[in-house]
């Protein structure tokens, strides 16, 4: 094999890049996290199915082929991927326009749709954007969608009907379903509170005894068991789960209905997005305490291909989880592969208790996604971002609040508005400052008590000068023309603290430096780094003040500007102001001129 096709392969699969320095005891601690998610990731992948009505062996094959596709990929070597809570609340709202009939449909054709927007995020070398959206939308996404989970379980928890069209409005539903009349059925209410408390009580032994228990898949079969003996013939109107087929996912083709796809192309795009920050985030979070370097665009293509190829097996979108990586990273998993053994585990699960499946009553996967929902939010980090600073809590709290009052998915984009809408301002900011020479010959920021020079003005400009800030950058530049006196010979523009310049800005200079060009003031420009001088020369800007007025950066600190100073008094001559502190040296015309910064 070439080493370029090597390198390749080992840069784009990251699994197997690891098994060059594997050993047994990396497979004995990959085993290990491994199995202890797959006890977790069977009834999670369950649960995570019925949220949103899709029968529950799609989690399965979803825990199976994406975790599998996800794992060999994953830049990061703890992350799993699969079905989560909060891509299932999302496909809840997503889908709610769509006839029940064709909803399995239109999820398949939702995870190649979201695994083709991630791809081409991928391709693109987008992944790093997603440094500039604010971490604070996970939060207040997490928030609302918590609060939409727990009022759409309740009425399966407490035995309710549903009520209200499917189109209605999440919270329209809710309201009709809680005041319609209907009673609450307590066997049902019963099932799912034991559950709850079952899973409550393997917490604690796993906690006191430090045991790897897998509470919730027990607290599922404790509740299913206690069903079977109490109610065998299920008098009391408890339901139950439907079987689940004991197989593998096979290869099938998604169904690509174009009409459905466009229809739900925006609602794809915001889940996409909302994939991605979850497991970004997650990655991240993990390899604060690892210490490794994650790829991001590697990571966005890891979960691009993971949903793509979960459609050609009958899987729906899912992302990397929470819950389950954070087990694995806790399990001691070394490398990617121990999410594949996950994902055999789930398999040999689906084998093994395929049949006991049935058994299982409906509410008591609700009563574990009931616990999911008060789960999914750390108090500590919801307080930290809603005390940090205005900006955060805003950014929160909107979000938050369109997750439910407007639609999970779309409260994505809200969310990312936001963050550009308030960062673009603050990083839209360029300062400029007066300098000027003290009698003592000191170069400092001009203060109140300062004299002004009627021959030459410094000014400092430091920020980010791309197209946001071309009005602030106009605004100052036209305070600058309206306060020189007529005497005005020099204008010394320092434009080392400058960064990103681009054309927007590049033109705002031109004009203020031809309008003090009409009243014979010479301008003079230090501290050019090698990109604004490449930019200054292409825009022409350089060729209007003329190369020799033009100080490029030196490895002195402020070499420039002194520079500059010296030719912009060798261009007024021996006209000076009464206060000014080269008086002496003017008149004696000497070349002696040194400043203290």
């Amino acid at each position: 094999m070439q080493p370029s096709l090597k390198n390749a392969i080992f840069r784009y699969v990251p699994a197997l890049d690891s098994l060059r320095t594997y050993s047994l005891e990396y497979l004995r601690k990959d085993v290990f996290a491994g199995l202890t998610v797959a006890a977790v990731a069977v009834p999670q992948a369950m649960a995570y199915a019925s949220i949103f009505h899709m029968p529950v062996e799609m989690g399965l094959y979803t825990a199976i082929i994406m975790t599998t596709v996800g794992s060999l990929l994953d830049s990061s070597k703890q992350l799993i991927n699969g079905p989560t809570n909060a891509i299932s609340i999302a496909m809840l709202s997503a889908l709610a326009v769509v006839p029940e009939e064709q909803r399995v449909t239109a999820a398949i054709m939702m995870a190649f749709l979201i695994g083709l927007i991630q791809t081409s995020i991928a391709l693109l070398r987008f992944g790093d954007l997603s440094r500039f959206i604010s971490h604070s939308v996970i939060v207040g996404f997490t928030l609302g969608a918590s609060v939409l989970l727990l009022m759409d379980q309740l009425k399966n928890v407490l035995g309710l009907k549903a009520q209200g069209s499917e189109h209605d409005h999440f919270l329209v539903r809710f309201w009709s379903s809680m005041s319609g009349g209907g009673s609450v059925h307590w066997p049902t209410a019963g099932v799912a509170l034991l559950t709850i408390l079952a899973a409550i009580f393997f917490r604690c032994v796993n906690k006191w005894f430090r045991i790897g228990l897998p509470e919730l898949l027990l607290a599922i079969a404790f509740s299913a068991s206690v069903v079977a003996f109490w109610d065998p013939n299920l008098e009391s109107g408890i339901k139950l789960q439907q079987s689940i087929p004991r197989s593998l996912p096979g290869f099938q083709l998604p169904e690509m209905e174009w009409t459905l796809a466009r229809n739900l192309s925006s609602s794809a795009a915001a889940i996409a997005f909302l994939g991605l920050l979850e497991a970004m985030a997650m990655a991240k979070s993990i390899a604060t305490k690892t210490g490794q370097k994650l790829d991001m665009n590697q990571q966005c293509l890891s979960e691009g291909l993971a949903n793509m190829a979960g459609s050609f097996f009958r899987c729906f979108p899912g992302s990397g989880s929470l819950t389950r990586s954070y087990i694995n990273h806790t399990a001691g998993a070394a490398t990617q592969w121990s999410g594949v053994i996950s994902a055999v585990g789930v398999a040999a699960t689906v084998f093994a208790l395929a049949p006991l499946a049935q058994y299982i009553p409906k509410a008591a996967l609700a009563g574990v996604l009931i616990l999911t929902a008060t789960r999914m939010n750390d108090l500590k980090t919801l307080r930290y971002y809603l005390k940090a600073t205005k900006f955060d809590r805003w950014i929160l709290l909107c979000t938050a609040l369109s997750a439910i009052l407007v639609s999970v998915e779309f409260c994505i984009l809200i969310g990312v508005f936001l963050s550009f809408a308030f960062y673009v301002p603050r990083a839209a900011q360029i300062k400029m400052s007066e300098l000027t020479v003290t009698s003592d010959r000191v170069i400092r920021e001009v203060v109140s008590s300062d004299m002004p020079c009627s021959f030459l003005r410094v000014y400092n400009i430091e920020g980010e000068m791309f197209f946001g800030c071309a009005p602030e950058l106009e605004r100052q530049f036209d305070a600058v023309r309206e306060s020189i006196p007529e005497t005005l010979k020099v204008v010394v523009l320092r434009l080392k603290r400058v960064n990103n310049p681009d054309a927007v800005c590049m033109d705002v200079l031109t004009r203020f430096i031809e309008k003090l060009h009409e009243r014979n003031i010479v301008v003079l420009l230090s501290g050019i780094r090698s990109v604004m001088a490449q930019t200054l020369a292409n825009t022409g800007v350089e060729q209007l003040v003329g190369s020799e007025n033009v100080f490029r950066e030196e490895s002195e600190i402020w070499a420039s500007t002194i520079t500059s100073m010296k030719r912009a008094y060798h261009l007024i001559g021996q006209n000076r102001c009464s206060h000014c502190p080269n008086r002496a040296i003017a008149r004696e015309q000497r070349g002696d001129w040194s400043y203290m910064i």
